[in-house]
């Protein structure tokens, strides 16, 4: 089996920070020198302390002068790394969408196949926001903490080694405890992400087929799925929390440690008056000092620093659970971004398409390396620039896997695809797609005005040319009768049209492109006969230069084509005119006639 290469995360999402890389070393800057400032306030705190008792106050005044500043000092550093830190962890969060976003638009159908839509959708949203503050947290508190822990233990032992290792041997077995508590937590949260996904795509499934779910009384069954999806990502999440919620009795016990034996010397101290000086007898009978002339004030900066190192220690611990969780996060997006597409322009591509004639040599074709069958085998034939072809054929055949290969979403397993005497793989992909314009059964309007979608065909298109398109796709006779005429808004998904003028529509932003070669897969599928009849005849009337594929499931959109190709099973049947296949082709026959005996009844009925 092939191991599976390693993807370098942090080479790929370093490439995200950019111009984000100033205010991340500022943050890192600051937040030292904040460090600094806390861990020599208690120091100073002390002498004041000890000073209290000196009649002399001019020192007293000095400290608490010098205390104020450093406080101040220390909350400027905190409030700018805090900024510079928000900057830099939203810059980078924002950097990461853009590209994942980019790569997304560049990949080929086959790429996107690869992904679900729902995942993707998981990957921008709730994988970048973990990643976000996960950066947030390693230029944050990811430095402040060790930084804080190691120059608290410093200063300890600045003031008493031996007290200073009983802080030592309590950090360390907390951090072990932690260090436990965190291994089993990553577990159950790598596991989160993936049913995040299914939880999303319970979601856009629901969103999108929200006409279906109500036509057929589903809305129980939908809230129960996605319920069920949401309760799986809700008891991992509990796990999880649960598992890090120990961190804080953790920190309690190590916390209540530190103050009992810090506040049981400071207790002595206190009753002595003065120094402390603890005896202990050794086997030999000597007595040993092991606490020696340790100011009250000491003893209040012993404290601050035991409780500033478990409260670092602990943050330093939530980081590290926080990095743990991003990993798999981090993983999911540097899959979208490595993610090489399948379709790229060649080296020395062609910048001109020729005409619109079109040739299949040999050509077969299957979505994945790995399927075991294929979707199109041995097709071969031509069309001439200017030709009216129909593509005819049962659900399933192949049809659309067909003109994929035209506008080249897809590449051919074998064979070539040639559009005006060139293979396809050879031309610009973008020169290529402007000259092959194709227009699909499910298509696609945005949220704008009418004229703003049409532009998505051409984007300087006069207003003349596109009410010359709108006429041609008959969709000028329902445009006419809005308000706003042109300049109507369409909601997102051009929800606020039927499905006929949606479709017409389409047409209308296919046909401002001027394309060499024009595909309509069954685009005309939710229009009225009569309208249907009126933009084939006026489609060969006015672009006769223009190659037109039709696939249609009505005998009546394809009739007067020059040729039709019959489809079946992935291969091509028959190809011929449609007298030619009248009479000799039985899919063509059974379909002719069924529907034909289907408009006879309708108007028998109609009687």
């Amino acid at each position: 089996m092939e191991k599976k290469k390693k993807i370098p995360m942090l080479k790929i999402l370093k490439k995200s920070i950019r111009e984000y890389k100033k205010p991340s070393i500022l943050s890192i800057l600051f937040i030292t020198l904040e460090v600094i400032m806390e861990c020599i306030l208690p120091f100073m705190t002390a002498k004041l302390v000890d000073q209290m008792n000196n009649p002399d106050t001019t020192m007293l005044v000095i400290y608490a002068v010098i205390i104020v500043l450093m406080a101040f000092a220390s909350l400027t550093f905190g409030a700018l790394a805090g900024y510079f830190c928000s900057k830099a962890s939203a810059g980078f969060a924002k950097n990461l969408r853009k590209d994942m976003y980019e790569a997304i638009c560049n990949f080929s159908f086959t790429n996107i196949d690869r992904f679900q839509t729902s995942s993707l959708v998981t990957r921008m949203t709730t994988d970048v926001t973990n990643v976000q503050n996960a950066y947030m947290m390693i230029i944050r508190t990811a430095l402040r903490s060790p930084l804080m822990i190691i120059f608290s233990m410093v200063m300890s032992f600045v003031i008493s080694a031996k007290i200073a290792w009983i802080f030592v041997v309590v950090m360390v077995v907390l951090a072990l405890i932690m260090l436990i508590i965190m291994v089993v937590a990553m577990k159950v949260f790598n596991r989160v992400f993936k049913k995040y996904d299914a939880l999303n795509e319970s979601v856009e499934e629901n969103i999108k087929g929200i006409r279906v779910v109500k036509s057929f009384v589903r809305e129980d069954y939908e809230k129960e799925k996605f319920n069920k999806a949401a309760d799986e990502v809700k008891k991992d999440f509990t796990l999880g929390e649960s598992i890090v919620a120990w961190t804080n009795p953790a920190m309690n016990a190590a916390a209540s440690i530190i103050m009992i034996i810090v506040l049981l010397i400071g207790s002595i101290t206190i009753i002595n008056n003065s120094t402390l000086d603890i005896v202990e007898t050794t086997k030999q009978g000597k007595n040993v000092f092991i606490f020696n002339d340790i100011t009250i004030g000491q003893f209040q900066s012993l404290t601050t620093y035991g409780f500033q190192s478990l409260m670092a220690l602990m943050m330093l611990n939530m980081v590290v659970v926080m990095i743990a969780i991003s990993i798999e996060s981090a993983k999911r997006i540097c899959e979208v971004l490595v993610e090489v597409p399948t379709l790229s322009n060649p080296d020395d591509p062609i910048m001109e398409v020729k005409d619109g004639s079109i040739k299949f040599d040999n050509v077969s074709f299957k979505y994945s390396l790995d399927a075991e069958k294929k979707a199109l085998s041995n097709i071969n034939f031509e069309i001439k620039s200017g030709e009216t072809i129909g593509i005819l054929g049962s659900t399933g055949s192949s049809k659309t896997s067909l003109i994929n290969l035209i506008s080249r979403l897809y590449d051919v397993t074998e064979g070539s695809v040639s559009v005006g005497g060139v293979d396809v793989r050879n031309y610009d992909l973008k020169v290529l797609r402007d000259n092959v314009s194709v227009v699909l059964q499910k298509n696609m309007l945005f949220a704008g005005t009418i004229k703003t979608n049409l532009r998505w065909g051409k984007e300087d298109a006069t207003d003349e040319e596109i009410i010359n398109a709108c006429k041609l796709a008959c969709a000028s006779e329902f445009i006419e009768q809005f308000p706003d005429k042109y300049d109507t808004r369409i909601e997102q998904g051009g929800s606020n049209v039927s499905g006929g003028q949606k479709q017409r529509l389409c047409i209308a932003r296919a046909l401002l492109k001027n394309p060499k070669i024009l595909i309509l897969d069954d685009s005309t599928s939710a229009v009225d006969t009569k309208t249907d009849a009126i933009i084939k005849r006026g489609l060969k009337d006015f672009i006769p230069n223009t190659t037109k594929i039709i696939i249609a499931q009505r005998i009546s959109s394809i009739q007067h084509a020059d040729r039709i190709i019959i489809m079946d099973n992935g291969t091509i049947n028959d190809i011929g005119t449609p007298s030619e296949l009248l009479e000799r082709n039985e899919i063509y026959k059974e379909v002719y006639e069924t529907q034909n005996k289907q408009s006879d009844d309708n108007v028998k009925e109609g009687m």
